[in-house]
């Protein structure tokens, strides 16, 4: 009996890759991406960071601060749990910056291989605490990806194959609900295979190749929409395939990505998603890229599953599991579960560790903008420019991968529903009014900087890629022309 307890125990250790195994190793796979993912948590807290005090300030343009202490007298203790945040302590305008410096500095201490866990745990914690405080502006799907990945790396340091897994079922759920929304989305778009003539032009924030590919012929454009849903409904299925199929899935996934990064602007989310494949690999396939000498150290010092390690990585795994299952059962038969399911799937959203995903669903076919102007005396009129998003026409397209520009972002969507703009953006309005410094510097020129604007009114354009001819004579990517004016305050 006791010889059988050796056996089991030492079950998880051989099954991490035994020197003499048959097993695949990950020690330098999980290296390699704890560093990289270093260098994406650098990049996430230190975009918040010029933009937080705008954004959720004590004179921002959603202030947290006021947001915790109606959500406290709301909810009482409850509060706590349900809206997991340091800022719960003190949401100061310098605490606030604090907070994402620390974050920057968490990401160089993943990234230099120090302190690795307990920074782990630190870029988690700060990330989620920033996405409840950032409220409309850090709700997105590539915030969640953040930090369910987050989250699973501090796992990851237990050197249990069982979060490999995890990683690799993750890719898979965004991969294949990526593809599922769009079939089940019931828009003729993806059906017809004509999605991608809208998407280059109507995506928030195009880079400069976008308006050369959105000019393709239509062949070519259906023919891309097919490989989509082909890859993501199809070979996302080899990423628990053996061998050279899930090598191929890595690839596909990497070409996607890039064919992504190179024609709009999605902050970190394509950089994560191809650091993910990364799992679909072994350390026989990756070890060329650190150097022999390298891999050595990397494997003497790669943590071993012990029986905690590896019950942890367990439980954990049922957890993520039954979460994403009760989840699934909830959105087919809208309905709620029932207990104890529901309260492990309502606490898992709440951490951001076990998420769903499906970005493009249904594809937006034209593009309009929001143009904010002031005047003095309600003749003439000036108007705030944006630093990323289109406005004025003189302005290009640009590079800005791996930042998000988070007002930017939203003013995309406000322009969705133009006649019924979200609370946000009055709040936005009414700080403009105030000539509020912090909610200034999110613009790249603001008329009568520093002084309260008489006038305030909001113009609704509607935006189209200029043809070729049309940018060989103007120079202009965009041509607009204007639908209806909104006037706000006087």
């Amino acid at each position: 009996m006791m010889g059988n307890k050796l056996q089991v125990a030492r079950i998880p250790e051989v099954s991490f890759g035994d020197a003499h195994s048959g097993y695949p190793r990950y020690a330098v796979v999980n290296w390699l991406f704890l560093r990289i993912l270093g260098l994406i948590y650098i990049a996430a807290f230190a975009s918040m960071a010029i933009q937080v005090e705008g954004l959720v300030g004590v004179d921002g343009i959603l202030p947290i601060e006021s947001k915790l202490a109606a959500i406290r007298e709301s909810l009482g203790p409850s509060a706590y749990w349900m809206y997991p945040s340091i800022f719960w302590v003190n949401a100061s305008d310098p605490v606030l910056f604090g907070a994402c410096l620390v974050g920057v500095l968490g990401g160089v201490a993943v990234l230099s291989d120090r302190f690795t866990r307990g920074a782990l745990v630190a870029c988690y914690g700060l990330y989620l605490s920033l996405v409840f405080a950032g409220q409309d502006f850090m709700r997105f799907q590539w915030d969640m990806f953040l930090l369910e990945a987050g989250f699973l790396a501090i796992l990851l340091c237990s050197g249990s194959t069982i979060i490999v897994f995890l990683f690799r079922w993750l890719l898979f759920r965004f991969m294949f609900l990526s593809g599922l929304v769009k079939v089940a989305s019931g828009d003729a778009a993806w059906t017809n295979l004509t999605a991608l003539l809208y998407h280059y032009e109507t995506q928030p924030l195009p880079t400069p190749l976008a308006w050369y590919v959105h000019h393709l012929p239509l062949w070519i454009h259906q023919v891309c929409v097919a490989g989509v849903l082909l890859i993501e409904l199809v070979v996302a299925f080899f990423i628990f395939a053996p061998g050279r199929l899930r090598l191929a899935a890595a690839g596909a996934f990497i070409l996607l990505q890039s064919a992504i990064i190179l024609t709009g602007n999605y902050n970190f989310f394509n950089l994560l998603t191809i650091l993910l494949c990364l799992f679909l690999f072994d350390d026989s396939q990756v070890s060329r890229l650190v150097g022999s000498e390298r891999v050595s150290r990397i494997e003497n010092g790669s943590p071993r599953p012990g029986r905690w390690g590896t019950s942890l990585a367990a439980t954990f795994a049922f957890i993520v599991l039954l979460s994403n299952a009760t989840l699934a059962w909830s959105s087919y038969y809208r309905s709620r579960p029932v207990q104890p399911f529901y309260g492990v799937m309502a606490a898992t959203l709440t951490l951001g560790i076990a998420n769903t995903y499906g970005p493009f669903a249904v594809m937006t076919r034209n593009r309009g903008e929001i143009e904010i102007q002031a005047s003095m005396d309600g003749v003439t009129w000036f108007p705030y420019e944006f630093r990323y998003k289109p406005g004025s026409l003189d302005t290009d397209l640009g590079w800005l991968i791996p930042h998000q520009p988070r007002l930017d972002w939203q003013m995309w969507f406000a322009a969705l529903r133009p006649e019924r703009p979200p609370f946000w953006f009055y709040r936005l309005i009414h700080q403009l009014d105030e000539a509020s410094p912090a909610v200034e510097r999110l613009f790249l020129k603001v008329p009568f900087s520093g002084q309260r604007p008489a006038y305030l009114r909001a113009r609704f354009y509607r935006y189209s890629y200029s043809s070729p001819g049309q940018r060989a004579a103007t120079g202009h990517v965009w041509v607009r022309q204007l639908q209806h004016e909104i006037p706000l305050l006087e």
